[in-house]
């Protein structure tokens, strides 16, 4: 049941895997190496939630960035530019799901 993936990244790395996926649901996770930066995006009919799992993430969101300890949880609405940056010498692991599916509706 738990398919939480391994990943590993290096430094400056982003590293991600879909770990559930079905008609109303996205759920990534992603593995930030030290120095490593999700690029600010958006999705505009799908809602996003960051959950921290390991590490500090600073997510950006629009013109605004947050230092985010495990566990927390970030949630961007519809349309909203956000992205993620690890400024830390450790891994940092965070899934982000998307609902509804892009594209589903």
């Amino acid at each position: 049941m738990d398919s939480y993936p391994q990943l590993d990244p290096d430094d400056g790395e982003v590293l991600d895997r879909e770990v559930v996926v079905t008609d109303d649901v996205l759920v990534k996770a992603f593995a930030l190496g030290p120095g490593a930066e999700l690029t600010p995006h958006e999705h505009a009919d799908s809602t996003n939630v960051f959950h921290v799992l390991e590490g500090t993430v600073t997510v950006i969101r629009g013109d605004e960035e947050s230092v985010i300890e495990a566990p927390g949880v970030v949630q961007h609405d519809r349309g909203v530019v956000h992205g993620a940056r690890n400024d830390t010498d450790e891994r940092a692991v965070f899934t982000a799901s998307l609902c509804p599916m892009p594209g589903s509706g």
